[in-house]
């Protein structure tokens, strides 16, 4: 399986800095299943040409595993079309070799990561069981020229007729990050298979790497389920996390607003979409016993209250007021015995050591942060990453960047009076990959609210695992 990708941006050798490949060298990769090898077979100036060449092993895949009813010697798993086409073992070969561009990082060349470069990309071999028309329902919409040849199934006999096999190219002035994440989501869809299992972690990648894109795309129900191998409730929670710029009002975020956060996001229903994107993650934990962290008046508690999944549920606030409101809000009082003891709101400080908030699979920390002294992170931090300790933690923040999208701020001003700061995408970033890292998580970042190119999304979503 051959893929390249080719740009005549000058200094053409560029894409070397951004794919962190030097053009100079052959380097190979082990997989799980085979091998991947990347070269340069053109690298001037005018013109930089890089080549990924996959050799799948067919046999090693299959060696001592057993089918069906014991049979170790079905015939389609060592005669297949797996060593020969673009399938999802090209997926996970481009994120082996290219996760940091991927990711839009370049310590050489930072400038170029979100530039436009004029690139085309040509998979020599792509099934696609849909044929042309599928192929620009998918790419014409990213605004990429398609150009398919569809193969025979034989030359030697042509009255079989044409196979579901093309050589595809795709030509566009893009970002070499969104041509990559395009190819890593859309070649399993196109293949309409994947090698390996797909469980609730599949939802997070899709979501990582579509997360500038998909939502808005006319074919996202379709892409969906196709990346999630056609199951419905994986695919169900997918689309419910997908926000779409179709639903917004285009001229709310026009009218003048109070510099109160809430009256700001108003016009982009920012808050629904927060209190969505937390849900979800939070279901897709697994999660039974959860914190809510910073509760305020309950709006994320009335969420997960209405979720069997959620066994018990506490709301934590410093504020004694917004625990009554949120009592209030919540009915408390009035719910049947049965829900009543799902749910507890406790008094307490997120920046102290509490007992009371170990044990529990997972916390919700929403729009809190920024409310913070900054000397009071790292008390935060302890409390809830070394203390506390739950298996998965969500947090939400402003994006700083995003605020110039909105006339009612002017420069400089926080969204919120309260807000004691304001990070951009980098600075969070480097926060939680900070505090990930020091207390045994792994983190991963998601957008919520429409995606604008330059300053991104008005809130930022860190999700921590351990």
């Amino acid at each position: 399986m051959l893929l390249q990708i080719e740009t005549t941006h000058r200094p053409a050798t560029d894409l070397g800095y951004l794919l962190h490949k030097n053009p100079a060298k052959l380097q190979s990769f082990d997989l799980s299943f085979g091998k991947v090898h990347v070269f340069y077979p053109v690298a001037t100036e005018d013109c930089c040409q890089v080549a990924v060449l996959l050799e799948v092993d067919p046999i090693g895949l299959v060696r001592g595993r057993r089918g069906p009813s014991g049979n170790n010697y079905r015939l389609d798993q060592y005669v297949n079309d797996r060593p020969y086409v673009a399938s999802s073992f090209l997926s996970v070969a481009l994120n082996k070799l290219f996760s940091t561009a991927m990711n839009g990082r370049s310590k050489e060349r930072p400038e170029l990561v979100e530039q436009p470069l004029p690139l085309k990309a040509t998979l020599s071999v792509v099934p696609c069981r849909g044929g042309e028309e599928l192929l620009r329902r998918l790419f014409e919409p990213l605004g990429y020229a398609l150009a398919a040849e569809r193969h025979p199934l034989d030359d030697r006999f042509p009255e079989w007729g044409e196979g579901h096999y093309h050589t595809v190219r795709i030509e566009q002035t893009i970002s070499l990050r969104s041509l990559l994440q395009h190819l890593y989501v859309l070649i399993p869809v196109l293949d309409n298979d994947k090698h390996y299992w797909v469980g609730e972690d599949e939802i997070e990648k899709l979501l990582a790497r579509g997360e500038a894109w998909l939502s808005t795309h006319p074919e996202k129900d379709l892409i969906t389920t196709r990346y999630l191998k056609y199951q419905h409730r994986l695919t169900r929670d997918a689309l419910a996390r997908l926000v779409s710029e179709d639903d917004l009002d285009p001229d709310a975020t026009e009218a003048k607003h109070d510099i109160e956060e809430e009256e700001i996001e108003k016009p982009l229903s920012l808050n629904a979409q927060r209190m969505g994107s937390v849900l979800a993650a939070l279901k897709a934990s697994g999660a039974a016993h959860v914190l809510d962290l910073g509760c305020g008046e309950g709006n994320l508690l009335r969420d997960l209250l209405k979720e069997k999944q959620f066994a018990r549920i506490v709301g934590v606030d410093v504020s004694v007021r917004s625990l009554e409101r949120a009592s209030g809000r919540l009915k408390l009082e009035r719910l049947p015995d049965m829900q009543r003891r799902r749910i507890e709101l406790m008094h307490g400080s997120l920046i102290y050591r509490d007992d009371r908030l170990t044990g529990f699979d997972a916390a919700a920390v929403v729009e809190v942060i920024e409310h913070l002294d900054p000397p009071r992170l790292r008390s935060f931090e302890r409390a809830v990453f070394e203390f506390a300790r739950p298996g998965t933690v969500v947090i939400t923040t402003p994006n700083q960047e995003y605020n110039v999208m909105w006339e009612a701020l002017t420069a400089g001003t926080f969204r919120h009076r309260d807000h004691r700061f304001e990070w951009t995408r980098a600075e969070f970033q480097e926060w939680a990959e900070r505090v990930a890292g020091s207390h045994g998580y792994t983190v991963r970042f998601l957008p919520i609210g429409p995606v604008d190119d330059v300053v991104g999304s008005p809130t930022q979503m860190g999700v921590f695992e351990r």
